[in-house]
């Protein structure tokens, strides 16, 4: 097995970790807890999915070179939305949400974009749709979340 396979394996099973574990997170109550461990299980794997992304991408930059940039901003999400809680910034609830949401919205775009036309119904949309669709949805998500969650932080 290359060196490419062992870590597209990788990438694939932590990017699968992360995508469960972002809605496991999402889904649980907002305390100390279960949704923190599952968080922090979710940016566990996310660092993981970046560093295999970034060093995917450079192996086969000719094919892949957009895995690099969507890595990177996705992961810029992340940890923005990480380091809002942790560092407990001014508003930091708004920060956190827009960070995590953005992350995911991100791991789920890096998806589609690679097995969208793989995935029943999503196949029927053209293909330029899996760079889009996620964002289209994930912002009013992110919008209505943050609503809900104004006067926590």
């Amino acid at each position: 097995m290359s060196i490419f396979n062992i870590l597209l394996t990788i990438h694939i099973l932590f990017g699968t970790i992360c995508l469960i574990t972002g809605i496991v997170a999402m889904v649980t109550q907002k305390k100390k807890g279960k949704h923190t461990e599952w968080g922090e299980i979710y940016h566990a794997s996310y660092v993981v999915i970046t560093i295999t992304a970034i060093i995917l991408s450079i192996i086969n930059w000719d094919k892949i070179a957009y895995l690099f940039y969507v890595a990177i901003l996705s992961y810029a999400f992340a940890i923005y939305g990480y380091l809002a809680r942790k560092k407990r910034w001014k508003n930091w609830l708004h920060h956190h949400i827009r960070g995590m949401l953005g992350s995911y919205i991100g791991a789920v775009t890096a998806l589609l974009v690679n097995i969208g036309i793989h995935i029943p119904i999503i196949n029927l949309l053209p293909p330029i749709w899996f760079w889009f669709l996620p964002t289209l949805i994930g912002i009013p998500l992110v919008v209505s979340v943050s609503k809900k969650y104004k006067k926590r932080s």
